[in-house]
């Protein structure tokens, strides 16, 4: 009871906890519709649509779960000058996010994924993504003294990397600066290509994927498992690792310290499409309101819980979080 009343008091400061999102901003469309036939022309379901939708994704996803659990967002990244750039701008804005970090350029596209769903099921997507070049060094230098400027005004500052260029050594030793002169927190969603740059981070969590390949270890157990988690906070430099391990739940690491097993509270997956970005903004409010790894690693699950039950890049609100504590029990 006294542990379920200290959660329920964490949400409520998520109110007091502005969190900075950096990352690749994408655009998610939706289109919705019923199959009732198999085309003559291939062997392929007609959709017939009946709406379309917009939202953000990618790191402007974390943001919107941030606004959606109570809490205050800014994004920060890239977006093109673009029909899709212009779209995801209109999304962010109606979540709630601020869009002073964002940077709108010529020089880059933005990355849109179309997802037809019908019967609440994902029938086909479809990526355009933007170009495999970097984006240019005059709009990364641009970004970086945002940053730099900035970095002491909120609490938390979020790193989603989604490898399309937004986020790069340079900025990640930067970020660990600014955090050792200003004490924000700092959470990090790893991709691949910076495995080698993340530094003295609060929290870091990969996926299990990404942890086996990050720590050079196929984790096949827990005896594994926790073998990765231990060479990921050496390799990183952070005060924590928390492994999303799917149906299995997730895993907290901290130094000097035995893994944290955390089980799945999911009651029925629909769709586990950004469930991550919802762990990595529950993690960043709750650390940032004040709570332990342990606290924000509960909150997380919860939150990823709610969000698989919906179809589509769905959110988790402060208030299904807090019901969804009281029915845990």
């Amino acid at each position: 009871m006294r542990e379920r009343a200290r959660l329920r008091s964490l949400i409520r400061r998520f109110a007091t906890v502005r969190v900075l999102v950096i990352g690749d901003l994408m655009l998610d469309q939706f289109v919705w519709g019923d199959v009732s036939r198999i085309s003559p022309e291939a062997p392929v379901p007609i959709v017939r649509v009946r709406r379309q939708e917009a939202r953000p994704g990618g790191a402007g996803n974390v943001a919107t779960n941030v606004v959606a659990l109570g809490g205050r967002a800014a994004a920060c990244g890239f977006v093109g000058r673009d029909a899709a750039g212009r779209a995801l701008l209109r999304a962010l804005g109606v979540a709630g996010a601020t869009l002073a970090g964002v940077l709108s350029s010529a020089a880059v596209g933005t990355t849109a994924k179309t997802r037809v769903i019908a019967h609440n099921q994902q029938v086909v997507r479809f990526d355009h993504d933007a170009d495999d070049q970097p984006p240019p060094p005059r709009l990364m230098r641009r970004l970086l003294a945002w940053v730099t400027r900035h970095a002491r005004e909120f609490a938390v500052i979020v790193v989603s990397d989604y490898g399309k260029g937004v986020v790069s050594a340079e900025l990640l030793a930067e970020l660990a600066r600014l955090r050792s002169r200003h004490g924000f927190a700092y959470v990090i969603d790893p991709k691949r290509p910076n495995f080698p740059h993340y530094r003295a981070a609060t929290l870091v969590k990969p996926n299990l994927l990404e942890a086996s390949v990050a720590a050079g270890i196929e984790i096949e157990d827990r005896v594994t498992l926790a073998a990765a988690g231990r060479r990921l906070l050496e390799r990183w430099q952070a005060e924590s690792v928390l492994i999303s391990r799917g149906e299995a739940g997730m895993t907290l690491f901290k130094p000097g310290t035995r893994p944290h097993h955390f089980s799945t509270v999911a009651q029925e997956v629909y769709d586990v499409t950004g469930a991550g970005d919802t762990v990595l903004a529950t993690c960043a409010l709750a650390l940032g309101a004040g709570g332990t790894f342990e606290e924000a690693a509960v909150l997380a699950n919860h939150a990823a819980g709610i969000v698989v039950g919906k179809v589509g890049t769905a959110t988790a609100s402060a208030r299904e979080l807090v019901r969804a504590l009281a029915e845990q029990g």
